[in-house]
This record gives structure tokens, sequence and C-alpha cells, in this order.
């Protein structure tokens, strides 16, 4: 019994039991996380104030009692605080006794989050066919761009100085392309693993678009100080998470927030993390244009004028590399970009990380518009 209920603590399925009454009994912790509340606060408590819209299948509860026969409810609305998600629900009767079923198994999966997890599998995928042609046909166009550059070289050696101002054109604009084939191509320096502060990357960040920004942009700071440090390269971190803003300042934002928050039994592909952090750049843009939802991470796709269409695959390509995902959520007035990381060899004690750890510098690394929490 003991190591079956260590597996249902380890499913990426939530999982309720509830009694014939239809009160909580027992739930894993990816029950937890959809319900967004705690174990001690769910437990006793009636499905339907969990959940209110139980009270339409609760005939089909009483049915599985008697008979002990299953069922699935797929697509089934379930209001959470400040938003509302659907998911699908199995229902299986227990017998905990010798009277037949007195007990009821819930199953319930997020059809948002399937869905999500289906289309991060296929885009990981494309990415990588993606990055593999593109690597190639950057190697394809640097070598005549080379050629290009040295006969204009030579070329202007053989000029008078009068003549060499079209050779210079040539050469700048030679030069130009290879810096941008460079950043199709992605970087070539091996990533540099040490422990990282994402607070100090995201105030790195802050300092550098502020700058830019000008006065006219607000800058908020809303950082969970308890998050560990953990393995991974800052500098391409900084490159990543400053892309994101950038992009928030091209979208004409007139207030930015960054902001990171821990989330648990967090599934990145296949794969199912303890801890991640959630690092989010968020604006007051007009959102991302319809056109653009399905192909925003694709190289020199870009809805902005100024901009090279680079950044946001950049930052995908980073952020992958450390094993993480970047999703978006988009709507006028409200654009969040949100990068998934794995806490893969942090500090091994979270209380120590907090004793000397990632958020204990809040106050001394730099100032937002509005206080930081």
């Amino acid at each position: 019994m003991r190591d079956a209920a260590e597996i249902v603590e380890t499913l990426r399925t939530a999982v309720v039991v509830a009694d014939a009454h239809v009160r909580l009994l027992a739930a894993n912790p990816a029950a937890e996380m959809l319900f967004e509340l705690s174990t001690k606060q769910m437990l006793g408590q009636p499905l339907t104030r969990l959940w209110p819209q139980t009270e339409a299948i609760a005939a089909l509860f009483r049915e599985t009692l008697q008979t002990g026969h299953s069922f699935t409810r797929r697509g089934l609305p379930l209001p959470l605080p400040g938003r509302e998600i659907a998911v699908d629900v199995t229902v299986s009767a227990l017998g905990l006794g010798d009277t037949g079923p007195n007990a009821l198994l819930l199953e319930l999966n997020e059809v948002d989050r399937l869905r999500r997890l289906a289309e991060e599998e296929g885009l990981l995928g494309r990415h990588q066919v993606q990055r593999a042609v593109i690597r190639g046909l950057a190697h394809e166009i640097k070598n005549p761009l080379g050629g290009l550059r040295g006969a204009a070289q030579l070329l202007e050696r053989k000029l008078p100085e009068a003549d060499r101002e079209y050779t210079r054109v040539i050469i700048r604009e030679a030069d130009r392309l290879q810096a941008l084939v460079d950043r199709i191509a992605g970087p070539h320096r091996p990533y540099r693993e040490t422990l990282v502060n994402i607070h100090r990357v995201f105030e790195h960040v802050r300092t550098l678009v502020q700058a830019e920004a000008g006065p006219g942009t607000a800058f908020v700071c809303d950082y969970d100080p308890s998050l560990p440090e953990f393995v991974g390269d800052p500098d391409r971190l900084v490159q990543a998470i400053l892309n994101l803003a950038r992009n928030a300042l091209q979208a004409g934002s007139a207030r930015v927030t960054l902001r990171t928050r821990v989330e648990r039994q967090f599934t990145i592909g296949l794969a199912r993390h303890r801890l991640v952090v959630r690092a989010e750049v968020e604006d007051d843009g007009p959102g991302v244009p319809e056109a653009l939802r399905d192909t925003l991470f694709y190289p020199l796709v870009t809805g902005h004028a100024e901009g090279t269409g680079l950044g946001l695959s950049i930052a995908q390509d980073v952020v992958r590399r450390h094993g993480g995902l970047i999703e978006y959520t988009s709507r006028p007035g409200k654009t969040v970009f949100s990068v998934f990381l794995p806490l893969v060899g942090h500090s091994p004690s979270v209380r120590e990380t907090r004793a000397r750890g990632a958020g204990r510098d809040l106050g001394t690394v730099g100032r937002c518009h509005e206080p930081v929490r």
C-alpha cells in the first residue's frame, strides 16, 4: 500500500478520493496544483465547494457508488480564482470497507494542459529541425560572404583613395550580414555552468532596458525572495530575458512587470520536475497580432518595424538548452512571457538557500519604480 501511495504521489494526473458524501479524503500533489490549494485546506471539504459544477454530475457519483461502474466526462469547466479551466474527469468506485463501494476516486486532467504539452512537444521537434536547417544555411552563406569581403579588400588596395568608398560599403555590408548570420545561427561558445541567481539576472536586465526606455516606462518588480539558486549560464539567461524585455519595449508598453515565482510538480516535455522557476516579463502593450501567434518564435518573424525577428528565437533556444520552455499569453493590455526553468542542481537545502539565498539581495541590487515585494 505504501508503494501504491508513493506512485499516486508522483502521478502527473490530479487524483482525489472522496467519501460517499463526496467529501475529500485524500489528494495528491497534482491535485493541489490543479485546485491551487493544499491538501490540508481540501480535506473534509465537500467537492461541491471546491468545484461548484460537481452538483450537475452528483447523480452520476451516486450511481457509481451504487453500481460500481466508472464514467468519464470530458471538457467540464472548473472555476479557479481569477480564471476557469476545462478538465476531463474519470470517476471510479472504491471499496474501502466490506459493504461494497463507499468511496470515489476522481482523476482530473486539465484539457488546456494536455493540449499545451502536445503543442510543446510538436514545437520542440520543429524548433530542432529549424535550428539544424538554419545552421546549415548559415554555413552556406558565410563562405561566399567571406570571399566577397576578401575580394573587396583586394580591390580596395588597387584603387585610389578617392574611389574606395564603394569597396568600403561592400565590406561594411558583408560584415553586417556576417553578424546577422552569426546571430541567426546562435552562439558558438559552450554554455558556462555556474550557480544562477535569477533576481540578479532580472535586475541586470532591468538596468539595461530602463536606460533604453527612458522615463516614460514604469518598471515593477514582483519577486519571490525564497527562490533558490540553480545551475545555468547567467550570461545566456540575461540575453534571453533581455530579448523578452526589449520585445515589451518595442510593443510601446508604458508598464513592464518583472516577476518570479516557483512552480511545484511541473511538467516540461516528458519530464516532471519537483521545483521550477517561473520568470515572467509582462507588459501592457497592444498584444501579439493574431497572424503571428503560431510562428512567433520562428527566426526572422516580427511584428515590429524596427525588429529583426531574432530576439524571441534566440531566447527560446537559450531556455531550451537550459531544459526549460517559454510560454506566452496575450490580449490587448496584457501580454505575459513566462520562462520555466527546472531547479536542477539547485542548492540542496532550500532553508539554507533562504538564509543566504537568491532573494537576499533584493533590497540592494536595484530599485524599481514601485517597491519590491
